[in-house]
């Protein structure tokens, strides 16, 4: 859940209608290293386009991919 803007929580406070936002903020920066991950992955052609016919073969490439990524050799 993306965090609210303060301006938004000081006109809902005293209402008393609808239910608070919640932030979990542990959540929250693991779906955004999951997310940041996932558009590193999307710089590869072959993944963002899912050229490949078979899934054998995407997840290949999605390796090999991730190793470069986790090496630090990516372009």
């Amino acid at each position: 859940m993306i965090p609210q803007p303060a301006d938004q929580i000081a006109n809902r406070k005293g209402r008393g209608d609808g239910r608070p936002p919640r932030f979990d903020r542990d959540a929250y920066k693991q779906r955004n290293t999951v997310e940041r991950c996932i558009n590193r992955l999307k710089q590869w052609r072959g993944l963002a386009t899912r050229y490949e016919k078979t899934a054998t073969v995407y997840r290949a490439g999605l390796l090999i991919a991730g190793i470069f990524l986790w090496s630090g050799s990516a372009r």
